[in-house]
């Protein structure tokens, strides 16, 4: 499991994750700030699959791998 990514990963280590990662690393994933990934997913806009614990998001792995390789829904 990843931790603390410091740097972009590439498509082949995200498909390596666990089924869901926290919104830092999804963000870093995506090329953007943790804070701008968690605007969106309060807009109800993010462009990955969000899985909402209590007051946790997780973001599922799947969805990331599909938005980096561009198989993505529009």
């Amino acid at each position: 499991m990843p931790h603390r990514v410091t740097r972009r990963p590439t498509l082949r280590e995200v498909e390596r994750w666990p089924a869901t990662v926290s919104v830092s690393e999804a963000a870093t994933a995506i090329g953007i700030s943790a804070s701008n990934l968690r605007a969106q997913i309060a807009a109800d806009s993010a462009p990955v699959e969000v899985l909402r614990f209590g007051r946790a998001y997780r973001v599922v792995t799947a969805s990331l791998v599909d938005l980096l390789s561009g198989r993505a829904a529009a």
